[in-house]
């Protein structure tokens, strides 16, 4: 079965009416931009983007993201030699932000989870470390990115980047470790071309 073009009509239909407005502004109508305006993105939106993601979930509330938000153009720059050619363009919007993970997440448990301190699951076990980290703070990512689009922001999650270049710029003495780039801010102009297909229910997903 090939691949199917996303439908909005599909896509909402069934959902209450007052569900239909943040669906079409999460989900239908936003788009990774392909370019980018360089309007400035406000401190305060900043702070109110966080206050968002920071009540999502993650395991044992332990919360392992760290977001570095780059603002100002020598800022940005020097994220520009860890980044693959086809990410350059990314640096003019407004923000770019560096989401990475505390690998020492840990020991902030107690007073993250009170009723329930898991620290001794980890002690000396740095593959669960790891993987837990990871896992929660790819989660906080996603929480980033559905957030910005709540804010009114575009964005523009990036892969295509030399971790360790970056943690060795930003993150030298490796607690932190970079994980997804997001570009923050504003399309320039509307999308540059149709929505791509995505898998159809039936290719994607198994109900046991």
């Amino acid at each position: 079965m090939p691949d199917t073009l996303v439908s909005a009509e599909s896509s909402i239909a069934g959902l209450p009416d007052d569900l239909v407005p943040a669906a079409e502004r999460l989900f239908l109508n936003a788009r990774t931009p392909q370019s980018w305006s360089d309007r400035p993105v406000p401190l305060e939106t900043l702070h109110r983007l966080y206050e968002l993601v920071r009540l999502a979930p993650t395991a044992f509330n332990g919360s392992p993201a760290r977001f570095v938000f780059l603002t100002t153009p020598e800022a940005k720059e020097r994220l520009r030699p860890a980044l693959s050619r086809g990410n350059l363009s990314k640096l003019a919007a407004g923000v770019i932000a560096i989401v990475a993970y505390d690998r020492r997440f840990t020991e902030h448990l107690p007073v993250l989870s009170p009723h329930f301190d898991p620290t001794p699951l980890f002690t000396n076990d740095p593959a669960l470390t790891e993987a837990t980290a990871f896992r929660s703070g790819t989660l906080q990512a996603g929480y980033l990115i559905l957030a910005a689009r709540l804010l009114g922001l575009d964005a523009g999650p990036m892969s295509g980047f030399d971790a360790d270049a970056v943690d060795r710029e930003f993150f030298p003495d490796l607690r932190l470790h970079a994980n997804i780039l997001v570009a923050l801010g504003h399309a320039e102009g509307p999308p540059a071309r149709p929505r791509a297909p995505r898998l159809d229910l039936s290719q994607a997903v198994t109900i046991l």
